[in-house]
């Protein structure tokens, strides 16, 4: 995978944490920064975990696919990118309640629940030529800043900018899956 692709592919990671990053800023008053660093590492760990987990599920099954890996990360990859699109397109009827402050749990959970695609990306990921350790620590890197800036610009930005940072994030990761299928068809 090449650098730009790297880099694209933890961007779009990101942007759903980011989204949710954006939340969690608007439902408190006068985010600290420490707050949001804070949220950001937390997202960040996760996101940057779950790849290695999914790499490794996916490297159990490689002998078994060698032949057409590439289909399979660029289907995973715009499967993902299609619910990301979708996610930030649907509309949210019910007002959600707003916490005060946020726990650990509620962040870590949060942050896992938004880095469930990080795991399928992982699993494709081990398909492909890519050191995954590089790929994670972008994917934790790139998630634990966006978080960050997220829960800053949250009270500021609301909603609204989350659900189009998801729909971005959906394209760049279809963008991504495109690219390393290109590759792999132009090698062969």
């Amino acid at each position: 995978m090449n650098p730009i692709s790297l880099i694209l592919l933890a961007l779009a990671m990101s942007t759903d944490a980011f989204a949710a990053a954006i939340g969690k800023g608007a439902s408190l008053h006068n985010p600290r920064f420490i707050e949001a660093l804070r949220t950001g590492l937390i997202f960040g760990v996760i996101e940057g975990i779950t790849p290695l987990i999914g790499w490794g599920i996916g490297q159990a099954a490689t002998s078994y696919v060698k032949n057409w890996d590439h289909w399979i990360a660029f289907t995973l990859l715009l499967i993902l990118g299609v619910h990301m699109i979708y996610n930030g397109l649907k509309h949210e009827d019910a007002e959600e309640e707003k916490p005060n402050q946020h726990s650990f749990l509620i962040l870590a959970v949060t942050a896992f629940a938004t880095s469930i695609d990080a795991l399928a990306v992982g699993v494709g990921l081990a398909f492909v030529n890519v050191n995954i350790l590089v790929a994670a620590a972008a994917i934790g890197v790139a998630t634990t800043v966006m978080v960050t800036i997220g829960v800053m610009l949250g009270r500021v930005l609301g909603t609204v900018v989350g659900k189009r940072a998801e729909i971005v994030g959906g394209v760049v990761l279809m963008l991504v899956g495109a690219t390393i299928l290109y590759e792999h068809l132009s090698a062969a």
